[in-house]
């Protein structure tokens, strides 16, 4: 089964969130809901040496929506089989036997999934499900400008990127093996202290 795959830069996003708002509009969301998030991180301080001070801060962004896991722990936790992968390896959900019970998103470690509280169903990213049927790309891909977020077959993604798929603030890749692939932000490496500075923004979304 192929599995389809988001492929992210975290070196060179600038943060501008054209992803979220293009997510945000070909899905018309309700205020309150969004399928993507960039998470903006923040850490460091000014040393002093000597008479002089040194900056030891970073900064990244990191773009997340459901990364479609090869073992997605949404799935097993949905007491009434409403969460499927398909032959794409896309993890959709049927909102007929949905019940809005919301244990998939208390499962799922990164947040991807949301009640519609208009409708009392679960929604998630569907990677564009209806565009990847027509040959397209989601419109996330297509409508980032610095080109840092793609998407195609998960092995293809791996062989000319290697396997990352962590990075501060995302979990152990090997709770639900994300179909995901990082370019880590130089900065993420380094030994600082950094948290999510637009928590509240994401938290709400």
């Amino acid at each position: 089964m192929k599995q389809w795959a988001f492929y992210f830069d975290a070196s060179q996003c600038s943060g501008c969130k054209t992803c979220q708002v293009a997510c945000k509009d070909k899905h018309d969301h309700p205020v309150g809901m969004r399928w993507r998030n960039v998470y903006e991180v923040a850490g460091g301080q000014w040393v002093q040496k000597g008479k002089n001070w040194i900056s030891e801060i970073k900064s990244y962004n990191i773009s997340l929506a459901c990364n479609h896991c090869e073992e997605p722990i949404c799935m097993t936790k949905c007491p009434n089989n409403a969460i499927y992968k398909n032959g794409e390896g896309l993890v959709l959900i049927n909102e007929k036997r949905c019940m809005g019970c919301q244990y998939c998103a208390w499962a799922c470690p990164y947040d991807a999934l949301h009640l519609n509280k208009n409708t009392g169903k679960m929604t998630k990213c569907t990677m564009c499900a209806d565009y990847i049927a027509e040959g397209k790309l989601p419109s996330c891909v297509t409508a980032c400008p610095m080109r840092v977020l793609k998407a195609g077959e998960l092995n293809e993604y791996r062989k000319i990127y290697g396997w990352h798929a962590e990075t501060f603030p995302l979990p152990p890749a090997r709770y639900t093996k994300p179909a995901l692939v990082i370019t880590e932000h130089p900065a993420a490496s380094l030994s600082l202290q950094c948290e999510v500075i637009n928590r509240e923004e994401v938290k709400n979304a």
